[in-house]
């Protein structure tokens, strides 16, 4: 699915256009759209464009958590297996859309924890620095938790972040790195590195990277690959299991729109659904065939349940139910169609009518980046933050990343094509009066 081609104009017109002609339009009324704070504005709605920090809410949320709290009120524990969603079982009830949206198979995936909780328990089986091999290597300027992570897990094993923790160095300009820095940093270090940690999307840059050819390259070099997909679960088309990751852990508050503090997924190669590699054990990674025995030798669960700790939260696998069904009748090859053109219509209109006001720092090429568009606005910091403030009073919420980057994320399913020709035409405003 694509867009249909529309020329190029920069009028309101032309965005009402191309969202009458876009089939995923349905979607959006699926969600709730937070209220424009100055009813002054003239529009009833924010135009939200943070989908890549927290998603908005799906409807049929709502329903799915009174379905679960009337069911425990009217079956008490009993709801583990008579509800009308059994209680039991209730994460294998996101098994299969959590495995379309990881481009993975069933038994990969499994939905648990937080993501730097996952991160930490991917590293325990997958980490196993020796003497010679114990560096971990990622992006520089990873997300804070990632590095605090990589960082203790080092130092937990016994060696010095200083010299086992190696940082790939982006553009000093843009932040961009791109395959051939990867390859350079792997082909100077590969012998020491144990571990590749890497992003789907870099938070900042909004820089997409090929899983594959990283995983194929860090393999080659006899580590792990591990990836941290936050920025890519639901905005990137994922293929893990092709791919040949190890292991991938991810957030769903983003753009999996599960709520605040959602609930995470994580992704274990079907080759080491059998692994004897060391992990820290818990009762619901347990055989489900022998788990009741209460025995006191562990048997993992082959495959990614063997990974859990303790019972489904089911409180938090409603939202994340209700949320991907949404994503599984509108279909990632559908979502990212729309996003591919929905973001090159955003930067079109940026480049036609903000040039001199606005740098795109994520790239242009469709296979290097998301829905995301990190924009750095020319003059320093200062006129940054006056425009990040200017659009929020004009109800466009955007989100800021120290020390100078306005993030716009604009999501297929429930972003417009006017949504987008708002912010440039606000942006354009504040230059004319303002900037």
């Amino acid at each position: 699915m694509s867009i249909p081609h529309i020329p190029l104009a920069a009028t309101e017109a032309d965005a009402r256009a191309r969202d009458a002609a876009d089939p995923l339009r349905g979607f959006r009324d699926e969600f709730l759209i937070p209220p424009a704070l100055d009813p002054s504005l003239g529009e009833d709605t924010q135009f939200y464009f943070t989908g890549n920090s927290l998603g908005l809410q799906p409807r049929g949320i709502r329903e799915a958590l009174l379905t679960e709290l009337d069911d425990w009120a009217r079956l008490g524990v009993e709801a583990h297996f008579h509800g009308r969603h059994p209680w039991m079982p209730y994460h294998e009830e996101v098994r299969a859309h959590l495995a379309e949206i990881a481009g993975a198979l069933p038994s990969e995936v499994v939905a648990m924890n937080s993501l730097t909780t996952n991160l930490h328990l991917m590293m325990v089986g997958f980490y196993r620095p020796t003497a010679e091999r114990h560096a971990i290597l990622i992006e520089a300027g990873a997300f804070p938790s990632d590095q605090y992570a990589v960082a203790s897990q080092i130092r937990f094993h016994g060696f010095d972040p200083a010299t086992s923790l190696i940082e790939v160095e982006g553009d000093p300009d843009t932040g961009l790195i791109g395959m051939e820095r990867i390859e350079r940093a792997l082909a100077e270090h590969g012998s020491k590195i144990a571990l590749v940690l890497w992003p789907g999307v870099q938070y900042r840059t909004g820089e997409a990277f090929d899983l594959k050819a990283i995983a194929a390259l860090a393999h080659a070099r006899g580590a792990v690959a591990g990836f941290d997909l936050a920025h890519a679960a639901g905005n990137l088309k994922l293929a893990l299991h092709d791919a040949d990751a190890d292991f991938a852990a991810w957030c769903s508050y983003k753009y999996l729109n599960a709520g605040p503090g959602a609930i995470a997924g994580c992704f274990v190669h079907e080759r080491h659904a059998r692994t004897d590699r060391p992990r820290f054990a818990g009762w619901w990674g347990h055989d489900p065939a022998s788990r009741f025995r209460m025995g006191p030798d562990f048997v993992p669960t082959p495959g990614a349940d063997g990974w859990q700790l303790s019972n489904p939260p089911i409180m938090a696998l409603a939202p994340l139910r209700a949320s991907l069904e949404v994503f599984h009748r509108a279909g990632m090859d559908r979502l990212r169609a729309k996003a591919i053109d929905l973001t090159a219509y955003l930067e079109a209109l940026i480049r036609s009518r903000l040039h001199g006001v606005i740098d795109i720092l994520t790239p242009s090429d469709r296979d290097r980046r998301g829905c995301q568009l990190s924009l750095r606005v020319v003059g320093g910091r200062a006129r940054g933050r006056a425009l990040f403030e200017h659009l929020a009073t004009r109800g466009i919420i955007g989100d800021w990343r120290e020390p100078d980057v306005i993030r716009v994320a604009p999501t297929p399913l429930y972003n417009r094509f006017i949504d987008a020709w708002k912010l440039v035409e606000s942006i354009a405003t504040w230059r004319d009066t303002a900037g």
